[in-house]
């Protein structure tokens, strides 16, 4: 399929005000400003990486939760931890230095079961977020945009389930609408600084 006619027939399918909202988008966030270099942008995603490998270790020795919702929160403990690896090893190739881990602490989230369940979504959904808000930033840089955009998959279907074990609605729950919305350097900070501490 030649690339106007895969342009086209998206196009056709795609309701005229939304098309408008994504374009609307995708202009604001590709005019960002964000990072000077790929490897503030690789650096900025591992820190939210050591971040949520962190919150998956001590949530998951914290044993909160049993039988296959234990075995899948070891899973995606393994994806974070693995994701910091990914990303500290790209840094190094790309001739950067990668920021060392955060010192956390994250409050409450692992009084019970369902503390844990529904700070795990909001990770997983931020993450999604900072990885889409930030691949403008990666445009010219195609194996690293492939790279982060292997990532941002996995972080997605993360969070999708974690939406399904809490009983959130399939729509704005589970799926976070058509289309992701992306965030800015800034929004994710300031949604992860309350866990970060020093």
């Amino acid at each position: 399929m030649q690339r106007r006619t895969f342009i086209k027939g998206t196009a056709a399918a795609i309701p005229a005000s939304m098309a408008l909202q994504m374009l609307g988008q995708r202009w604001v966030f590709a005019q960002s400003t964000d990072f000077k270099n790929p490897v503030e942008v690789l650096n900025y995603a591992l820190t939210l990486e050591y971040l949520e490998a962190e919150f998956y270790k001590q949530g998951n020795a914290a044993n909160l939760v049993g039988g296959d919702v234990a075995t899948l929160f070891e899973t995606i403990q393994s994806d974070e931890e693995t994701h910091v690896v990914a990303l500290t090893d790209t840094i190094k190739q790309v001739g950067g230095k990668p920021v060392k881990a955060p010192k956390v602490d994250f409050g409450g989230a692992f009084k019970d079961e369902k503390a844990f369940l529904e700070l795990a979504h909001v990770f997983e959904n931020t993450g999604v977020q900072a990885y889409l808000g930030a691949a403008p930033s990666l445009f010219e840089e195609k194996e690293l945009l492939a790279a982060a955009a292997a990532i941002f998959g996995v972080e997605a279907r993360h969070a999708a389930v974690l939406g399904d074990l809490l009983g959130l609605e399939a729509e704005g729950g589970v799926f976070m609408g058509s289309t992701e919305t992306p965030k800015s350097k800034d929004e994710v900070l300031k949604a992860v600084m309350p866990f970060i501490k020093g």
